[in-house]
């Protein structure tokens, strides 16, 4: 009886754990860039395959990439799953990009203390000229007519959209739900699930009623792939890449045959290229960096007294300030970074140089120019200044202005053809 007692607990408790409704949590914390794009679509695709309630995103962001947004915006309009947007813990925020993509859900949330907002379009190296000024203006009504869209679309504030794009205005929990920006504040997962409840969100196959009371939340964890790209996606890593994969690939053809700088180099720019492309680059910056490379190799090369050295320094420094066109911090190289960057490289390329300063004044040891210095006997008396001397256990002929006797000790002071020129030793 006991046995059987246990099937039916198991049975019925396995038949109740497949109609327990379902809700799939998915966390995005840093910036909006493509991998964070291509997570919210993968997320969607599951909960869909899974027939789950609905898609939780628990949000904190600055904001990122117009183009990623884009993609992020519409991918959850054409969602067949209901998805909610929970801008949480406490103490994050829906900046910029951020904005988009909360009032794109079918239910937005806020937890206690968080903010939303600064949704202006950010100035990716737009000047101060009037052509540039109207370019900037033309991004910025467009960004207000897609906002105003995507908030009459969900029934929220337009106006206070268009305000966090042209103002960058920003709010907190308890304004955003007094304003009809978000539609609940909730202390946790659980406190938002009970009140999304009987809920009713229309989807883009129709209205759908949620049943979310008591659902099985089942977090989805970012692919080992996209915690790669999303980790060198980081503007600070993207750089360092770029300059291992250059430094690589300049030492490989430099010392053609070492092989590991030449792998080592060309892994880490095709992962550099691929953070580029993520990235809003500025191609006057990635030249610059290239041209300092050339005049650190060229140092080494050709004796140029430090000035080479110092150019390199200068365009390396430069470059690297210029390399991502954005006045915004998460889409910059850390000044620390480039800082240690340039030392770094600094030392290397002046140790190399002085390397090869040493090793062009190191005396010769081979060939005629290592008898220069060197002393000898003479084997016999000079006669009209010319005899014979041995040095290295060699007979030389060699040349004296001096009187030279035989078993005299001489210094080689020059080399002439097969002669030594010598003088005595005093």
């Amino acid at each position: 009886m006991r046995k059987i007692f246990l099937l039916f607990i198991i049975f019925f408790g396995m038949l109740w754990a497949q109609e327990q409704p379902r809700v799939y949590l998915l966390t995005l914390n840093g910036v909006v860039n493509p991998v964070a794009s291509d997570f919210i679509r993968h997320g969607i695709e599951v909960a869909t395959q899974e027939g789950a309630e609905c898609l939780i995103i628990q949000m904190d962001t600055p904001g990122g990439l117009m183009k990623s947004m884009h993609q992020i915006v519409k991918d959850i309009l054409a969602s067949p799953v209901p998805i909610v947007v929970y801008v949480a813990p406490s103490g994050s925020r829906a900046g910029s990009a951020g904005v988009f993509i909360t009032y794109s859900a079918h239910i937005a949330a806020m937890a206690p203390g968080t903010n939303i907002g600064a949704a202006h379009p950010v100035n990716m190296g737009i000047g101060k000229d009037s052509t540039q000024q109207t370019m900037m203006e033309k991004i910025t009504n467009d960004a207000v007519a897609y906002i105003r869209s995507i908030a009459e679309k969900r029934h929220r504030n337009a106006d206070w959209a268009e305000k966090a794009v042209r103002e960058s205005a920003s709010i907190s929990a308890r304004e955003a739900l007094k304003l009809h920006v978000v539609d609940v504040i909730a202390d946790n997962v659980d406190s938002l699930l009970a009140w999304m409840d009987g809920k009713e969100v229309e989807v883009l196959t129709g209205k759908k009623t949620l049943h979310t009371r008591n659902a099985r939340i089942i977090p989805m964890e970012m692919s080992w792939r996209l915690k790669i790209l999303n980790v060198i996606s980081d503007p600070n890593i993207a750089y360092i890449l770029l300059l291992i994969g250059i430094y690589g690939i300049f030492f490989e053809l430099y010392n053609p045959g070492t092989i590991l700088p030449g792998v080592v180099g060309g892994i880490s720019l095709i992962l550099a290229f691929y953070a580029l492309h993520t990235l809003p680059v500025n191609y006057a910056g990635l030249l610059l960096i290239l041209f300092s490379i050339i005049l650190f190799i060229a140092e080494i090369k050709i004796p140029s007294y430090g000035l080479l050295t110092v150019g390199g320094i200068v365009s390396l420094t430069l470059g690297s300030l210029m390399l991502f066109d954005s006045s915004v911090p998460f889409i910059q190289v850390s000044w620390k970074v480039i800082l240690f960057a340039v030392i770094l490289t600094t030392l290397f390329f002046l140790f190399a140089v002085g390397m090869g300063v040493r090793a062009q004044r190191r005396k010769a040891v081979t060939g005629s120019e290592g008898l220069i210095g060197e002393e000898g006997e003479a084997v016999e008396a000079f006669r009209k200044n010319e005899g014979q001397v041995m040095v290295h256990g060699e007979i030389w002929k060699a040349l004296s202005e001096e009187k030279i006797a035989k078993g005299d000790k001489v210094v080689v002071t020059e080399v002439k053809g097969l002669k030594l020129i010598v003088k005595k030793v005093t």
